[in-house]
């Protein structure tokens, strides 16, 4: 059974810290915990970074290990054209992800480039929201499988 890759980009590491208004309390080793429990038997690669270019290395890696992608580009979703060319190559099933809801924000938050190659995109539910991208890309997976 192939993992499931979940992508985290710049500043995430700070979740729990970083404007609790916006992003909760939440750390980002409680929601690597809560895709763990969600993802059950599936494996999962979980990895967080705050440079673009590891973010692409590990596209490229899923491309040939990954069943699915869940990212949250978190900045990069807004400005990396590089990214999203990267993810444009994955044949299976990608969920972009964002804690807040992006539409809800400033316009500059607008404009996603990752959203012209995501299956789905989930936004605004939280931190806990992670689990549910988890098990959405268990049902996106089945019905590839179909």
């Amino acid at each position: 059974m192939k993992p499931i890759y979940i992508l985290n980009g710049p500043n995430l590491n700070r979740l729990g810290k970083r404007e609790p208004e916006i992003y909760g309390t939440t750390t980002l080793a409680e929601v690597e915990e809560m895709c763990r429990t969600a993802a059950g038997e599936r494996p999962i690669e979980f990895r967080q970074t705050n440079s673009e270019e590891k973010l692409i290395d590990w596209v490229h890696e899923a491309i040939d290990e990954a069943s699915g992608i869940i990212v949250n580009p978190a900045a990069f979703t807004f400005t990396s054209l590089a990214l999203l060319d990267a993810l444009k190559m994955f044949k299976g099933p990608i969920i972009e992800f964002h804690i807040s809801n992006i539409h809800r924000r400033e316009p500059i938050y607008h404009r996603s480039y990752v959203s012209m190659t995501a299956t789905t995109v989930i936004a605004g539910l939280g931190a806990t929201g992670y689990q549910l991208a988890v098990r959405a890309m268990e049902l996106l997976l089945k019905e590839q499988r179909r």
